[in-house]
């Protein structure tokens, strides 16, 4: 590893509060949570569970993935969550009675340094890779595979490699979220729907046309939007021309702008947008104008008793958590990640290697994270579902909504959205 990354590995091991600058670029980068000021976590549960014995014998050895110093987006929540996990786990006995050891590698947006992550994942031994993300996965789960090392639990998969790797074990459901707002603006009563694509995430058309039409519909519009403008009035414009609702995949940072000329608009349709994204970094300011409208997400709500012990680990921590959005596919779905790794860890008798972890995953057909996600299946494969994406495991969806500006959790229960994402109606 260069000097750099290995120095920018060593700060991660025993990082706690670092707060970075950062414009998000893309949908998937905003949506796992940038390092705009979000708002508070909610408080903690009460009673967290009690400490344990000491961890004994040589520690387990994770790595997370992610991109921490770069010109553009970085994920400190990412980064955090893991080392937070760390402290908690450890604070509580361990895994299987022995020390968690989470080495964060930073790729700096750079596909060879995410290769020389995944050769020191080798060269340390590493049992697995656990709760990343990076637009570099192309560089990394090839030459992690050769070695039986997985990459385990993605928020979102965005890479062929994730998505089709036996040795990828996907939590998260990029892009079945954004058919879960066709979905949900359908059964909502809505009769004229337009959507709204940030350019770079056309890859989200297809499911979401395939969920239209399967519900007896068509969009009246897709409308491309550039990801970086002063001003949306004339999107905003032709998006709510002749049209009661609209779907939209942006990031975060262009939500900000795109809400405001929406609130300018004056337009009463009603708005469906990702979890993440459209929450209430990008609705401040523009509170009344988007109030009651819905979000789409893979994770329930931070607020939720899922995510108890993750509000009690980031209140540990000391982390400011006002400073970053930890209630992000980013934040969330790192967390989800290190309980999944946890459960699987624990089942395994004798040695836990790369080799054993990988067996254990692949032969867990009931892995429940107590509501964080459905019960995944990691024997099954997606077949019969979108190409490509067959280890997408998850394909479900939960869905808040903002009060006054604030996100509040709107349902409780998943919604699988499978065969609308290929086509066909329930």
């Amino acid at each position: 590893m260069n000097k750099m990354t290995r120095e920018t590995t060593q700060r991660a091991r025993s990082l706690r509060t670092i707060v970075a600058p950062l414009i998000a670029m893309t949908l998937v980068m905003a949506a796992c949570g940038s390092d705009d000021a979000a708002e508070p976590a909610a408080e903690p549960a009460a009673e967290a569970p009690a400490a344990a014995a000491e961890p004994t014998g040589e520690p387990l050895k994770v790595m997370t993935v992610t991109t921490l110093n770069a010109a553009g987006p970085t994920y400190q929540n990412i980064a955090n969550t893991a080392i937070a996990y760390q402290d908690y786990i450890n604070a509580r006995g361990g895994i299987a009675g022995r020390q968690l050891e989470v080495t964060v590698c930073d790729e700096q947006f750079d596909p060879a340094i995410a290769t020389t992550c995944a050769r020191e994942a080798v060269e340390e031994d590493m049992v697995s890779i656990v709760g990343s993300f990076t637009y570099f996965a192309e560089s990394i789960v090839p030459v992690i595979a050769e070695s039986s090392i997985t990459w385990f639990g993605a928020c979102c998969p965005i890479t062929p490699s994730e998505l089709s790797s036996p040795y990828s074990f996907n939590i998260g459901n990029q892009p079945m979220y954004a058919v879960g707002m066709v979905e949900r603006a359908v059964s909502d009563g809505c009769k004229s729907i337009n959507a709204i694509i940030i350019d770079g995430a056309q890859v989200f058309i297809p499911p979401m046309e395939n969920a239209i039409k399967a519900l007896g519909m068509s969009f009246g519009n897709v409308i491309i939007l550039p990801p970086t403008a002063q001003d949306y009035s004339s999107e905003v414009a032709q998006a709510t021309t002749n049209a009661d609702c609209v779907v939209a995949v942006i990031s975060e940072t262009p939500f900000i702008t795109w809400n405001t000329a929406w609130a300018q608009s004056g337009t009463d349709a009603q708005q469906y947008g990702p979890q993440g994204n459209l929450n209430s970094v990008s609705a401040a300011g523009a509170e009344e104008a988007t109030d009651g409208n819905i979000i789409a997400g893979m994770y329930p709500d931070i607020s939720t008793e899922p995510f108890a012990e993750y509000r009690v680990a980031l209140d540990e921590s000391g982390l400011d958590t006002t400073a970053l959005d930890y209630n992000s596919l980013g934040g969330l779905g790192t967390w989800a990640a290190f309980v999944g790794f946890t459960q699987i860890a624990e089942t395994i008798n004798g040695e836990i290697t790369a080799e054993s972890f990988y067996q254990a995953a692949d032969t867990t057909s009931n892995l429940d994270l107590n509501g964080m996600v459905p019960v995944l299946d990691f024997t099954q494969d997606w077949t019969d579902g979108l190409e490509g994406y067959n280890r997408l495991f998850n394909r479900s969806v939960v869905f808040s909504e903002l009060d006054n500006g604030k996100v509040v959790p709107l349902t409780s229960e998943f919604k699988d959205v499978s065969n609308l994402a290929t086509g066909t109606a329930d």
